[in-house]
């Protein structure tokens, strides 16, 4: 992958937001915003983290704020590349690349979309290998890396500059800021040299979004199981299917909040969401899947992800489970995006001893 084209775009936002685990942003509105700026200015091109100089600056980009929000308000559009200039100034220093945060929804096309506005590369590249709810949530955090100085845009024109004692500090004050702006910013941080890219980073991760959202697409043209097609590129498991019968959403806090009920033949599945799906378990008590795991929602013929915010009553889904990323399983992964980070008393337990366990 070299570049990102216009025709590229619906199967990125497509895979991005499988990948998404039910956050990140509408990824119909990211493809959108993404796509007039590749036909106004070009195709964007991308790098791998190995071509990176050691010592050039490179940006991360990204959206804070609930994903229902960013459906009602209406951005600017040039919110990503603001942010960006405002961290370039007060670095006194220029990017040479930009990165996305977080490989998932609408994530994953705000920064094609400032790659494209300012001629930029993209870094093949995501600190996450999918969607987390809050910003310390980064596999940078578990290198040492600060996420300050940041800065927070919004739509009014409005910028902060952010510098704190520690990451878990730049999420609590971002989201303060974030709610008195609407609900909804843009936010540049976290930036790194190309060697703390490659060493912090998750690689090849846009490339695997774009993998996903074709194979999803091909089999659909060709009849094919669509569902089968996004296992066979991304790996994991069939976990459940049945109708939503029950959705609990909320925004508190700067975050969609709640939980959806899927109902099979036998049993029923209640899967819990902060922004993104964070654990799903029967009714009766089995765990099925949890963070740092990917639970993914998808429509059960079409293979169409369904996010947080367009869940609704009787809608066929199939969850999915897939591992996570390596660095998310290690015992500071655990800690940091686990599930007793949000408050579940039960350990961590891998997707795959979950299935195997239940066959």
């Amino acid at each position: 992958m070299n570049q990102i084209t216009l025709t590229d775009m619906a199967d990125l936002a497509t895979g991005a937001a499988i990948l998404g685990t039910g956050g990140g942003g509408d990824p119909y509105r990211g493809r959108l915003v993404a796509e007039q700026a590749i036909k106004t200015h070009g195709p964007v091109r991308v790098v791998q983290p190995a071509e990176l100089d050691d010592d050039g600056l490179v940006v991360p980009l990204w959206n804070i704020g609930a994903p229902v929000i960013g459906m009602e308000r209406i951005e600017k559009g040039d919110e990503g590349v603001r942010a960006l200039r405002a961290l370039e100034d007060f670095l006194g220093k220029k990017a040479v690349a930009i990165a996305p945060v977080e490989v998932g929804g609408s994530n994953s096309t705000m920064p094609v979309r400032a790659a494209a506005l300012t001629g930029l590369p993209l870094v093949d590249c995501d600190g996450m290998g999918r969607a987390y709810p809050e910003v310390q949530m980064i596999t940078p955090t578990l290198f040492d890396i600060p996420a300050t100085p940041a800065t927070l845009v919004d739509a009014a024109g409005n910028c902060i500059v952010l510098q704190t004692t520690s990451n878990l500090q730049t999420e609590r004050i971002a989201r303060a800021v974030c709610v008195q702006m609407g609900g909804r910013a843009a936010m540049a941080g976290y930036p790194m040299t190309g060697r703390q890219i490659r060493e912090a980073m998750i690689p090849g991760t846009l490339s695997l979004a774009l993998k996903i959202g074709r194979s999803l697409r091909q089999a659909r043209e060709r009849h094919d199981d669509p569902i089968q097609a996004i296992l066979d590129v991304a790996g994991g498991f069939r976990l459940f299917s049945g109708k939503i019968v029950d959705v609990y959403r909320r925004i508190a806090q700067g975050w969609a909040r709640g939980h959806f009920d899927v109902q099979g033949a036998d049993e029923t599945v209640r899967v819990d969401f902060q922004n993104e799906f964070l654990l799903a378990r029967t009714l009766s008590g089995r765990l099925l899947c949890s963070v740092p795991d990917l639970i993914m929602s998808v429509d059960s013929q079409t293979g169409e992800p369904v996010t947080t915010e367009s869940l609704h009553y009787g809608f066929r889904v199939t969850l999915l489970g897939i591992p996570c990323n390596g660095r998310w399983r290690t015992p500071g992964g655990i800690a940091l995006g686990g599930p007793g980070y949000f408050g579940y008393d039960q350990p961590y337990r891998p997707v795959e001893t979950l299935v195997s366990e239940g066959e």
